[in-house]
This record gives C-alpha cells, structure tokens and sequence, in this order.
C-alpha cells in the first residue's frame, strides 16, 4: 500500500514537473517552426525590401523559414491589428514603420489595437525625408520657402494623409507659420510625379524617389529632415542646419511581437536581428534606401518610438489633423 502511495506521489510530482520544464523548453527551442514576418505596406516599398533582406538572414542564423506577409491598408492598422491579435509566441512578428504606434492612434477616431498590444523587438533603422521644390518656383533654400510660404499659399505633397511627409508639412505650417497646404497622393511614386510636373510646388518625400530628379536638375533640393545629412546627397543640408531644427523628423523601422511574448523569445530575436543588421550585403542595403543603422531595444527602443508619439501628439491636436 505505501509502495502504492509513493509511486502515485512520484507520478504526480513528475507530472508536475513536466507542466513547468515544457514551456521553458518550447522557449529554449524558439524558433521551432516557420515564423510569419508581417509588413503591413505594399510590396517594392522600403519596409517591405527591409522585412525581406531581415528575414532572409534570421533563416540562415536560426535554423528555421521565416516568410514576408504584406497586410497593406488603412495606414498601416490592417498588418498591426494581425499581429496585435496573434499568438504571443514569437511566431507572428511586424516589420514596418513606426507610424502605426506613433500617428494613427492620435489620427484615427477608433483602432483595433493599442500601442499597448505590442513590445519592440527593435529599432532598426531610421531614415529622413527630402524637402524639395519644383524649379518654377524659384525658392532655392529652405529659407526662402519659408518666407514664400508665409506671403502666399504653397502646396506641398505628400505620399498620403497620415503620411510621415504629412506630419512634415503640418509640423512646417505650426513652427513658421506658413500657409501651407498638404496635398495627399497615394504613394512616394505619384507625389514626386506631382512635383516633377509642377501640379504641386514641392513635397516632403522618400530622399531616393526624389534624388535622381534632384541630380537631373529637374527638382531642386532644400534640406533633409534627418539628424544627420543623406548618405546618398551629402551636399543636401539637413534643417537644422538651415536653421530650423524643429522641422527635424526620422521615420523609424520597426521589428514588433505581441506584448506578452516572452523574453526568452525576444532575446534570441534581438541577437538574431542585430547580426542581420551587421551582414556587408544589409549595411549596403540600408544605405541604398537612405536609412541610418539604430540597432536600438528594450527601453532605449521604447523611449524613442514613446517619444516620437508624444511629439507627433502635440502637432496633431494643434493642427486638428484626423483620418475617418
């Protein structure tokens, strides 16, 4: 009867012990199948080449398939909200733009998802845009712009409503006063169209669609809005300094999990991605789409995208910017 007992009680307590060593061991064995890569723009997009050359290279560093999934729509919310819903097992990631967590949550009436849903696995990358003109205009400098702009109308186009080249011009009008009018286009491609025909008078654009037009002489470039001058155009000042550090403003790449995905997961991810980030063929890669290397994560990562939101928060509500 007590051998009974014993072997009852060493059955449970081995039960037991399995229930806890079991996820410990799922963690341990991450990524033990393929995992989904979610970009939530359009295919041949910056994000999107970025999510594909990252992807690539996690296979090859941790064994396992990891596939690009485009979930394009709504700015960015339709990719989002597939991953804020997914399983919190790192099998589900976003690869995108930091627009999703720092715009359209103080532009959109309702989401289906909070910033809160997710945790950044990393800051990858970050990259400025262009302010450019069309040569009719005559404006040759970043303070001639402003002062046109304060005298009469410009418009100024931008890759969509919501758009980090949106956010540029609402930032411009409330620092200096412009009067200056967002023209949304559907995409970088058809705005540096708009401005290379003189439909628009300039825009706030993705620095490689518009810099062949600038080399061509056919858009003149005024300054950049990165912290740092253009690799590709390193004779473009940046708008600081022009003069106007205010108007500074970075698009920040993003690689996002769930909120509750355990850390284990996201520790191999992070170490996964900042080898990616090193490889020759990536570095170039980041250069080729005008993009400064971060490598940023935990709180650093966090504070930077926190900080970009509550930034863009104030502009928003200055200006009473909102998307139905």
């Amino acid at each position: 009867m007590l051998t009974t007992k014993l072997l009852l009680r060493g059955a449970l307590a081995a039960l037991c012990a399995a229930t806890l060593v079991a996820p410990a061991l799922a963690q341990g064995s991450y990524p033990a199948k393929t995992v989904r890569i979610i970009n939530n723009f359009p295919p041949g997009g910056p994000s999107d080449i970025i999510a594909r050359s990252i992807a690539a290279e996690l296979q090859k560093t941790l064994k396992q398939s990891f596939i690009v999934d485009n979930k394009p729509g709504a700015s960015g919310n339709i990719g989002a909200d597939v991953v804020a819903k997914s399983e919190p097992d790192g099998y589900t990631l976003l690869i995108g733009i930091d627009t999703a967590f720092t715009v359209n949550p103080h532009i959109y009436k309702s989401l289906a998802f909070k910033p809160a849903d997710f945790r950044p696995v990393m800051v990858m990358a970050s990259s400025g845009l262009l302010v450019g003109v069309h040569p009719k205009t005559g404006i040759k400098t970043l303070a001639d712009l402003i002062a046109a702009g304060q005298k009469k109308n410009i418009n100024f186009a931008s890759a969509g409503s919501g758009s980090p080249g949106h956010l540029a011009v609402e930032m411009m009008k409330e620092d200096t006063g412009m009067k200056i009018t967002q023209i949304p286009y559907k995409g970088n491609s058809p705005a540096v169209n708009a401005v290379l025909s003189g439909e628009v008078d300039g825009g706030v654009l993705a620095t490689p669609g518009m810099l062949p037009f600038v080399k061509a002489g056919k858009i003149g470039a005024l300054a950049v809005t990165s912290r740092r001058r253009s690799a590709l155009a390193p004779d473009i000042p940046t708008v600081a300094e022009a003069g106007h550090k205010n108007l500074e403003q970075e698009v920040l790449y993003v690689a996002m999990a769930p909120a509750a995905t355990p850390d284990a997961v996201v520790r191999t991810l992070q170490k996964a991605f900042a080898d990616a980030l090193a490889q020759p063929d990536v570095k170039q890669r980041l250069v080729d789409l005008d993009l400064f290397h971060e490598g940023l994560t935990g709180a650093a990562a966090s504070q930077r995208i926190a900080e970009l939101s509550q930034r863009y928060e104030r502009v928003i509500r200055a200006t009473g910017m909102h998307v139905e």
